[in-house]
């Protein structure tokens, strides 16, 4: 199993780049503890590689995101994670650019009770495909930004970056 990684200089901190079988796995924010695999798994038995297409194609996609210049991904993705996961991070990937829903709404797309809002909140903040995978543009119904696994200043960054200081 080949497993690449880069750590990418952003104006959000170092962005750890993980690629395994020709798709991305992951992509965190520094400190680097909390990915799919321990980190110190990944340099072990992973290896750095900026050139690997995977990781070159995220680089450059990111570097446009951080300019302005892009609004939609084209990466390969393989999140890693349970069936109920998945399909939140999926509905995520729904969410357009500029754009933000509430925990209740997500819940709602996926046919669950408002209750179920909570429940999303934890696949969210599980999500181990940062920026990419949406979970910035998820915010609490009343618009405020709740927990973000990057921080909330990340998260503002990240929503002021897509769409100025309004969050609708």
């Amino acid at each position: 199993m080949s497993i690449s990684w880069s750590v990418l200089p952003s104006p959000v901190g170092d962005l750890l780049l993980i690629s395994e079988l020709q798709a991305l796995t992951g992509l965190f924010f520094s400190p680097h503890k909390k990915s799919h695999r321990h980190w110190d798994e990944v340099r072990e038995s992973g290896r750095p590689d900026d050139d690997e297409p995977v990781i070159a194609l995220t680089r450059t996609q990111l570097g446009e995101y951080f300019a302005g210049d892009r609004t939609v991904f084209d990466i390969p993705l393989r999140p890693l994670g349970t069936g109920f996961q998945l399909s939140v991070w999926q509905k995520l990937r729904l969410i357009d650019y500029g754009r933000t829903a509430s925990y209740g709404s997500v819940a709602a797309q996926l046919g669950l009770v408002p209750g179920a809002s909570r429940a999303v909140g934890l696949a969210n903040g599980a999500n181990p495909i940062s920026i990419i995978v949406p979970c910035h543009r998820v915010i609490g119904a009343n618009g405020s930004l709740t927990g973000y696994g990057g921080g909330l200043d990340r998260k503002r960054f990240l929503l002021d970056l897509e769409q100025g200081d309004a969050l609708f």
